[in-house]
């Protein structure tokens, strides 16, 4: 069957399933959403894989479509796809897709009716503003009025990649809505071989929070998204799970060279301090107790207000030495269990075999942090598909990535950090 890549003529179908049956069906008074299978694109390998600077996102991304065009028939069939994705991007709709660290939801950044489409999927606090994802610098001048030394200093060492910039919007450039009523913007070029031609067929800026019901545990596969937003979105672009597994590292840039962290990420502080003068930590993260306080100031980043990424059952974090969080995890999830509760832990491998719950996961090595990340979420999605009422999980480090990852098990768990000696 031959494939028409006239973007023009493409048109957003109203459902195309490749794989679950019960997609079809959607809720009554839901829409149906599309289902397109670009994972061809995943093996495409370009010269631009190995480039450095600010034009690396524009140069990957236009040889990754050169690329899969003078491909196998899979490849043509997934851009074709692709191609279909980013015609609902520029008719209004709202796509779901793979980044290099979570899937996102995605749609025309500076359409209001666009990006309130998101928020109602999501079921998004209005003030919590959207991140806006580009697929080249030249995208970054329509948004933003000003990028000092620091932010392109940021931009040439970590753009694409998982690393989102705040900076001065440029008035009427988003929607106001993208903002949260903020005068900056957040930024980012992620490095993904799905992400950046989809961007750049869209031709907008697309504004794109995790694709996953707003507190949930974000989504590291399509299926998750699928879980979460079957029926409420415009279509769900799958590639494959997705590598780093949390979110960008969101940060300010000043003009005296200091770099403030307002999110930790999937770019850590010891990479951030290789670029910057000075980094700093927003105090906003240090606080506790504050998740779902919705008296407190718009946020200035995603993530930084109520409670994110939770499973469904009670969660806790025990920190302190090996032996003593051991010793009172057991005991704790004894406890739970003689409770009737069903019980899961999140451990590292180190620690696993010795609890006894209804499910037990393991976070990888203790040592190994980017596993942990990559494992994270849906683990805690896990922890819901057994039924877990009670769940307690091992701290890490907060070295690295590590304050990434402790970032995002405190917000699942409200802040309920347990310290033991």
């Amino acid at each position: 069957m031959n494939r028409k890549h006239d973007n023009n003529a493409l048109q957003c179908p109203s459902f195309v399933d490749k794989g679950s049956q019960a997609a079809a069906i959607p809720n009554e008074g839901e829409q149906r959403t599309a289902y397109w299978d670009v994972s061809a694109l995943l093996h495409v390998q370009s010269e631009a894989d190995a480039g450095e600077g600010a034009g690396q996102g524009q140069e990957q991304e236009q040889s990754l479509v050169s690329g899969v065009k003078k491909g196998s028939a899979a490849r043509e069939t997934a851009l074709a796809d692709l191609q279909a994705a980013a015609a609902c991007l520029r008719q209004g709709k709202t796509v779901a897709f793979p980044t290099e660290t979570v899937y996102g939801l995605g749609a025309d950044a500076r359409s209001t009716e666009a990006v309130e489409a998101v928020f109602a999927a999501k079921g998004r606090p209005s003030d919590n503003p959207l991140i806006v994802h580009i697929a080249h610098r030249d995208q970054l001048h329509e948004l933003v009025t000003e990028v000092n030394e620091t932010a392109e200093a940021l931009m040439a060492a970590f753009w694409p990649g998982p690393l989102t910039l705040v900076l001065p919007v440029r008035p009427g450039a988003v929607s106001p809505r993208v903002t949260a009523g903020l005068d900056t913007v957040a930024v980012r070029m992620p490095d993904h071989p799905v992400a950046l031609p989809l961007i750049a067929a869209a031709a907008c800026p697309v504004a794109a929070p995790s694709a996953n019901r707003s507190g949930r545990p974000s989504p590291t596969l399509a299926a998750h998204v699928r879980e979460d937003l079957d029926g409420r979105i415009g279509g769900i672009v799958d590639g494959g799970p997705t590598g780093v597994g949390v979110e960008s590292t969101v940060v300010q840039a000043g003009d005296d060279g200091t770099v403030t962290i307002l999110r930790p990420g999937g770019i850590t502080a010891e990479q951030l301090s290789a670029v910057a003068a000075r980094v700093a930590t927003d105090p906003a993260l240090h606080a506790e107790g504050s998740a779902g306080d919705s008296t407190s100031p718009a946020p200035r980043s995603p993530g930084m207000k109520y409670t994110h990424y939770a499973p469904a059952g009670a969660l806790c974090v025990v920190e302190g030495p090996p032996a003593a969080v051991a010793a009172w995890t057991r005991a704790a999830l004894a406890e739970a269990a003689q409770r009737g509760e069903r019980t899961a832990v999140l451990a590292f491998a180190e620690h696993a075999e010795q609890y006894r719950a209804d499910a037990v996961f393991s976070l990888g090595s203790a040592s190994e942090l980017q596993e942990a990340a990559r494992r994270l979420y849906a683990a805690l999605r896990s922890c819901d598909e057994q039924g877990a009422t009670y769940i307690v999980a091992e701290a890490c480090s907060r070295e690295g990535l590590g304050a990434a990852v402790m970032n995002r098990l405190l917000k699942a768990a409200g802040n309920q950090l347990i310290q033991v000696d």
